[in-house]
């Protein structure tokens, strides 16, 4: 005989833990008293990145078939893997 378990129980702990996750401060960096997004440093690290990138495939004279794809997709690389490193 099967018995019939309680249903709700896996549905109100789900509900539970997605609600509690909102619960905490949005990540933010201290710049001399003034609080900024960390996504926004993580952007700006991305393009910096990039632009590091760009240089050195010009010094070794790398030549991309589609720059203009490569580029912005290795700003959004670079962007979210330091997002996941250090957030």
């Amino acid at each position: 005989m099967i018995r019939k378990t309680h249903t709700w129980r896996v549905p109100l702990a789900t509900s539970i833990v997605l609600i509690g996750t909102g619960c905490s401060q949005a990540p933010a960096i201290d710049v001399m008293g003034s609080l900024f997004p960390a996504w926004l440093l993580c952007i700006a690290l991305g393009v910096m990145l990039t632009v590091l990138a760009r240089w050195l495939l010009l010094h070794y004279r790398i030549r991309l078939l589609f720059p203009f794809v490569a580029f912005p997709c290795l700003a959004a690389v670079f962007t979210f893997a330091i997002w996941l490193a250090f957030f």
